[in-house]
């Protein structure tokens, strides 16, 4: 496994990111847990989830499967650099018709981290993200809630996700003035089908040393080879149709490139995003073992500089605004 810094960061994290968004929904407790302890034999230390996952209102399904993996001991917790989300509604019954159950005030912000802590069985919050942009809440309110938390003791380092550029600039600016340490990491969705973060969200990541951490890299899996193959639960999606009619011939030309080199075109994908300098890691989703041991190829495919004019020349990149769109 290779290890890189999260953002700016002196924290040392696994290269590829185990997302848990199946657990308790595709993939049973019992598997994730063998998929969790395996991911760790193979030197995978930086696990991301959310309190909304295993889509239950109120329930958080899949911070208590990671808590009750945790609590089986073994120096789990410890090994593992742990990253959870908040800003969905988790109001349950009667609660979900109220308001400050959701989103980022400093009120939800305590009450959603204090929830997922008793859920997943811990004391503290590696990277504490916030999943979705809150325009209403000032970035002063915000900052100081994730600094009392910070002073607690029960977060280390601050996250987003689903950012635009301007509110990273805003959220770091504002950190900047409180002398606050900030964002230090923005998951974003990023793949070779959609490349839009590289107009602005990307350049931003990148000069004020943000991590970027790619959700769906493999584009809902059409990436990872869909034409020449038949079934796939995802293939059969109304958005994943979409993509195959829209852009079936440029997923044709990638896996006819991945089948010239040699390589399965998942792994290639993995691979693309790995060679990206602002790019931490990308979530790696697997349902099964065998898929979670698959990504691990991902780490050894190079990625040349005539690769990726091929890859480019498939899905075309984008400059950096405005140059992309004013010259």
């Amino acid at each position: 496994m290779h290890y890189t810094h999260l953002g700016r960061t002196g924290l040392l994290v696994s290269r590829l990111c185990l997302g848990t968004m199946n657990f308790g929904v595709d993939t049973s407790k019992e598997d994730a847990f063998r998929i969790m302890d395996r991911a760790l034999e193979l030197g995978i230390n930086f696990f991301d989830t959310a309190d909304i996952y295993g889509w239950k209102l109120g329930e958080g399904i899949t911070e208590n499967i990671i808590g009750e993996w945790f609590a089986l001991g073994g120096e789990r917790r410890e090994l593992v650099v742990l990253a959870t989300k908040l800003y969905n509604p988790m109001g349950s019954g009667l609660q979900e018709k109220w308001p400050n159950t959701e989103k980022v005030s400093a009120l939800h912000i305590r009450r959603a981290c204090d929830a997922s802590l008793k859920r997943m069985q811990t004391d503290y919050i590696d990277l504490y993200q916030m999943h979705h942009i809150y325009r209403d809440a000032p970035w002063d309110e915000v900052w100081e809630a994730f600094e009392v938390l910070r002073h607690q003791g029960k977060i280390l380092y601050a996250g987003s996700s689903n950012f635009a550029a301007w509110n990273i600039v805003q959220a770091n600016e504002t950190a900047k003035r409180r002398n606050y340490l900030g964002l230090v990491s923005e998951q974003s969705k990023y793949s070779l089908i959609q490349r839009e973060i590289e107009l602005e969200v990307a350049p931003a990541c990148e000069a004020y040393g943000v991590g970027i951490i790619p959700w769906s890299p493999l584009g809902s899996g059409v990436l990872g080879g869909v034409m020449k193959t038949e079934g796939g639960v995802r293939r059969r999606g109304d958005w994943t149709k979409s993509i195959l009619e829209k852009q079936g011939d440029q997923l044709l030309a990638w896996e006819n490139l991945c089948e010239e080199i040699g390589e399965q075109p998942a792994d290639v994908a993995l691979a693309w995003t790995l060679s990206k300098s602002y790019v931490t890691g990308p979530i790696i989703g697997p349902r099964t073992i065998e898929q979670l041991e698959g990504s691990m190829r991902a780490l050894e495919i190079n990625i040349d500089a005539e690769l990726n004019e091929k890859i480019d020349a498939i899905f075309p990149p984008f400059k950096t605004a405005p140059e992309h769109y004013a010259w």
